[in-house]
């Protein structure tokens, strides 16, 4: 979507999400939303699965702006396109522990199977730049051979972080396994809301802005590394707790 503007918030201070409680999530989450509202947002992108697990349905209750989050898309996908009914799911504890992806899935199809498990490591991985290491391969290997061993055929990349490590995931899961990120299927659905809405055609007119809760040197090293480009425009701004 070239022509809508977007502002981004990491919560970089109080990182990471997929460790914590869903009380403590959930006001994080609300917190940050209302600071989205004040800056005048149309839309909320919630795009960390943890935070959509625990918080979204407060978040649709509590705005009178639409909130999209990622596990819904990621579901619908999945269970869209597994052949022999066993799905994978691989995300933070929290996103595990939360149910939010099995719900959602089995709630479109209950005669799916869903395998789920979580894997810690990835996002400090990633975050490393360690993408393509040895190291990981061995941790992945570990992580993921229980769902290979129960037969997915499909996989939900349920984290923010995961799908960085796309290639070596597809290397241990087989040729075989679909990779589902949330990602993908989130902004797809975001584009068709503000088209169907807007009527945007994709003029090249949008601007993007970065805002962060803590330094944004370590916001930049990382978003350069999910991007492949520099980052501009990217700020520190202080949230007011109680907001």
């Amino acid at each position: 979507m070239p022509s809508a503007s977007i502002l981004y918030f990491g919560d970089t201070a109080r990182v990471p999400y997929g460790t914590k409680s869903a009380r403590t999530v959930t006001r994080f989450s609300l917190q940050i939303a209302d600071y989205l509202i004040s800056r005048d947002v149309n839309a909320i992108v919630v795009a960390c699965n943890t935070a959509s697990a625990y918080s979204l349905d407060r978040l649709r209750n509590g705005l009178d702006v639409p909130v999209f989050g990622v596990v819904e898309p990621g579901a619908r996908a999945a269970a869209g396109v597994t052949k022999r009914g066993v799905v994978g799911v691989i995300g933070t504890r929290g996103t595990i522990s939360s149910g939010a992806y099995q719900q959602a899935i089995l709630s479109i199809d209950p005669e799916i199977k869903v395998v789920a498990a979580p894997c810690p490591l990835f996002v400090p991985l990633v975050e490393e730049g360690l993408l393509d290491d040895d190291v990981t391969f061995e941790i992945a290997n570990r992580y993921l051979e229980p769902l290979i061993l129960q037969g997915v055929d499909t996989l939900v990349l349920g984290c923010t972080h995961y799908p960085m490590l796309k290639s070596i995931i597809s290397r241990i899961m087989g040729d075989d396994v679909i990779l589902i990120d949330s990602a993908d299927e989130t902004s797809m659905e975001v584009r068709e809301y503000v088209e169907s809405k807007t009527g945007v055609t994709g003029t090249e007119t949008g601007s993007v802005r970065f805002e962060v809760s803590d330094s944004p040197t370590q916001f930049t090293d990382v978003g350069r590394i999910f991007l492949n480009e520099e980052l501009e425009n990217v700020t520190r701004v202080t949230l007011e707790e109680g907001d």
